[in-house]
């Protein structure tokens, strides 16, 4: 999952994006990839390397509250047609990804953009000070 994340987030950054890899929009949730659009759109792609991480995934629908648009991201030898066909469609390895499919947008109400904004905002510079300062996470 995480080089599956790898090359997704270039992918991303390739087509304007900013992009954050496990990002919690809120307690018991876990976005794969959180990406930031520059019109302030948000994008959420769940990487799934087998069937079997897939069927077991039983929280995806919750990320939907938290983005524009909701991508899957797998590998050539994922079975794309387990997917839901009105979600995104990412075909993706550890070197970058290519967009398959666009799901459909859902936009956040603007007091949800605001939150998921900041929080990815939060997010993005506390990991930046405990990049420069590993005690810093401490701090937080």
């Amino acid at each position: 999952g995480q080089l599956l994340a790898r090359g997704v987030s270039r992918c991303l950054m390739d087509h304007g994006f900013a992009c954050l890899t496990e990002v919690v929009p809120r307690p018991g949730l876990r976005v794969d990839v959180m990406a930031l659009g520059r019109k302030g759109e948000i994008w959420i792609v769940e990487c799934k390397s087998s069937r079997a991480d897939f069927t077991s995934d039983r929280k995806w629908q919750g990320y939907l509250d938290y983005g524009d648009r909701f991508f899957w991201a797998v590998d050539t030898d994922f079975p794309v047609e387990i997917l839901p066909e009105e979600t995104g469609l990412i075909l993706a390895d550890r070197f970058g990804a290519e967009i398959l499919r666009t799901g459909p947008e859902a936009k956040l109400a603007p007091a949800r953009r605001k939150l998921v904004t900041q929080g990815f905002a939060r997010t993005a510079a506390l990991r930046l000070a405990g990049r420069g300062d590993p005690g810093a996470a401490f701090l937080a």
